[in-house]
């Protein structure tokens, strides 16, 4: 009877998750290390009403994905990435926000030892509160302290831990001791898949500003490019315009040729008193700015002078 259970659960499991596969184009591969069921249960109402989590062993998650890759192809690629402990979060919505949710639901923990620094521990400098008789577990870690009213101060921030050290037994207590909870844990997003692509998260930071930039950046470089060596390119179509034009202005300025686009510069050279008019505003402007400058620049001279007086320090 329980061997009918069990395959009927597996035959479940795998309606189940082809079923989501068919459903929603979007999921991400997430890990879920040190993350406890009332944690899991957490996050999973937090998603609810716009992603599902599914968990599960690998082999059935591979089973299930080679078996449906006749209809969908392109679920191949989700292969490579299930390995370790690993789950599946599928959504319609945004990506960005589903993404934030799941960073958002993170839960401090303690350092264990064996456990994997995720990031850098520090120890600020401060009164532990600890009775002398502790000082044998900073000694052993090589922290500096000294006893204050009967208690150990530690006397410098300390980095006891850096991303990827182990958590030795005298770390853990350490911190354990000062109540420190280092680590905070949570299902990391470790894939992103999207209509039959795959990509790292970091991709989802990439704002459209950004390609924007990116894409300007390319074309100013292709324009530049297809300049120097005389291939003309669409991006460099303007600029080939824009010299040509002032090459006919040139032309134009020195010659008896005409056209209107250089009746202005000709009017200039005749006569540049008639755009004396024009320039006439922006003098005004300056002009106020320029005044204050020299009458700052006499008062300091004034005073310098006052100040000297033609006389020695001991006349």
């Amino acid at each position: 009877m329980g061997r009918e259970d069990k395959a009927s659960w597996k035959s479940n499991y795998f309606t189940k998750i082809i079923q989501l596969l068919d459903e929603y184009p979007k999921c991400f591969i997430v890990g879920a290390d040190n993350v406890g069921s009332t944690q899991m249960q957490q996050i999973r109402i937090a998603l609810r009403g716009h992603s599902i989590i599914l968990m599960g062993k690998n082999t059935m998650m591979r089973k299930a994905i080679k078996d449906h890759m006749d209809t969908n192809p392109a679920l191949e690629k989700l292969l490579p990435h299930i390995k370790g402990n690993v789950g599946f979060v599928f959504t319609r919505g945004d990506l960005v926000d589903v993404r934030d949710k799941l960073l958002e639901n993170k839960v401090r923990a303690p350092a264990r030892p064996g456990a994997i620094a995720p990031l850098s521990v520090v120890i600020p400098a401060h009164n532990t509160g600890l009775g002398p008789e502790k000082t044998s577990f900073f000694q052993a870690l090589s922290i500096p302290t000294k006893i204050s009213k009967g208690t150990i101060e530690i006397i410098n921030d300390v980095h006891i831990l850096k991303p990827g050290d182990k958590v030795g037994a005298s770390e853990a207590t350490l911190l354990n001791m000062l109540n420190i909870s280092p680590f905070s844990y949570g299902l990391v997003v470790k894939q992103v898949y999207d209509s039959g692509t795959i990509f790292a998260p970091a991709i989802l930071d990439i704002k459209p500003e950004d390609l924007r930039e990116k894409f300007l950046a390319g074309v100013a470089n292709v324009a530049a490019l297809s300049l120097a060596i005389g291939y003309p390119t669409v991006a460099s179509a303007p600029h080939s315009i824009a010299n040509g034009f002032k090459n006919l202005l040139a032309i134009a300025a020195v010659t008896e040729v005409e056209f209107k686009e250089a009746t202005t510069i000709k009017e200039f050279i005749k006569d540049p008193s008639k755009f004396a008019a024009a320039a006439a505003p922006a003098a005004a402007a300056a002009a106020p700015a320029a005044a204050k400058v020299e009458e700052k620049k006499e008062e300091k001279e004034d005073s310098e002078s006052d100040d000297d007086m033609g006389f020695g320090l001991f006349d």
